[in-house]
């Protein structure tokens, strides 16, 4: 595969990359990158954890990229995620690795890592204690939006830990492009800056979109009271307190037809339309085209074969948001079933997702 085509497969992935004449260089000198993605376990899985970071890794992987998964689990303790029960964190991060095996990422070719493996290691602590001697308390409380926490809420003394850790993560798995969310983006910046002072590299940051909740966005006006557009996306991001937000990747036929139903989409808005967002993102990244099912004395079918297209007659009024959403809880309901028929049969799996469901979710 030419340099060209796989830039333009991480391309697709990347919303923000930091940089791209860096990706090229970097593809040009190293013929399999090594990228890295972190996830804390810490409760069920939505579509976008499941189904949208399935897409992108696939893609990352099919450009040559060799991939590694973080198991953060140490991470998920010091945020207090279950509790702060470190069992409970470790069997979530195992439910989560097969709701990806049952989504159809290529995880034979992705090197699945724990944290917790490495808390014994001297040299990743050096890593950790130097990045903390580089920067200021401030500089580093900056970057609690990776936790989900605002920069401006009380955190604990293992928080402030947190990032430096995440930040070390890239330099001790050696990788050559941290692949996260637009909400990781501060401690990838971070290391950025940090790396070529401690006598590391500077990553590539590729950075993938965050999935809108279904709900209404607080304000029609991005960059509202002062907000970045990346703290709006993040506010606006599927979101486990909020359970109708989004849809889960064992949700039954009829709660997808119940959410999207209810779900935020005005007739002709295209900005800030969760409903367009799983078309752009999801829908048309695993679909040839779109059937809209509709009855004669409304126009009959109709069917589009990219986004661009069915984009343009949302914006025109030709698709109303009704046969939309009818449309989009269809496909959506195609790509869970077999999640959750996978949950259904294979044993040890199923087991894991009623010790999963049996947990009380914390933040």
């Amino acid at each position: 595969m030419d340099i060209e085509t796989r830039m333009n497969l991480i391309k697709e992935v990347g919303e923000e990359i930091l940089t791209e004449e860096e990706l090229r260089e970097l593809l040009q000198t190293k013929e399999n990158p090594i990228a890295y993605d972190g996830f804390e376990p810490s409760g069920k899985l939505h579509l976008a954890q499941g189904i949208m970071r399935t897409i992108n890794v696939n893609k990352m992987i099919k450009a040559g990229i060799n991939f590694k998964m973080w198991v953060a689990d140490w991470f998920g303790w010091m945020n207090n995620k279950m509790g702060g029960d470190l069992d409970k964190i470790q069997n979530v991060g195992k439910y989560q690795i097969e709701v990806w095996k049952a989504c159809g990422m290529d995880v034979d070719k992705i090197k699945f890592l724990w944290a917790s493996e490495v808390m014994d290691d001297r040299d990743y602590w050096k890593k950790v204690v130097n990045v903390a001697r580089n920067n200021t308390v401030t500089r580093i409380t900056r970057c609690s939006q990776i936790m989900g926490r605002k920069e401006g809420e009380g955190l604990s003394a293992a928080q402030i830990f947190y990032p430096c850790m995440q930040c070390s993560d890239i330099f001790h798995l050696k990788a050559d492009i941290t692949q996260l969310g637009m909400d990781q983006r501060k401690v990838n910046v971070l290391a950025r800056e940090v790396g070529p002072k401690i006598g590391f590299w500077k990553p590539v940051v590729v950075s993938h979109h965050m999935l809108m909740g279904l709900g209404q966005p607080a304000s029609a006006t991005a960059g509202a009271d002062g907000q970045s557009n990346v703290d709006r996306m993040i506010d606006m991001k599927m979101s486990k307190s909020k359970p109708d937000s989004a849809i889960w990747m064992t949700d039954t036929e009829e709660e997808i037809k119940r959410k999207m139903n209810k779900a935020y989409c005005p007739e002709k808005e295209i900005n800030e339309n969760p409903i367009l967002e799983y078309c752009k993102y999801i829908i048309f990244e695993k679909v040839d085209s779109l059937l809209i099912e509709r009855p004669e004395k409304w126009g009959g079918n109709l069917e589009y074969t990219n986004y661009a297209e069915l984009e343009a007659a949302f914006r025109s009024g030709e698709l109303h948001p009704a046969d939309l959403k009818g449309a989009v809880a269809r496909e959506t309901n195609k790509l869970i079933e077999p999640v959750r028929e996978y949950f259904e049969k294979n044993q040890s799996a199923k087991k894991l997702l009623e010790e999963v469901n049996s947990y009380t979710i914390t933040r």
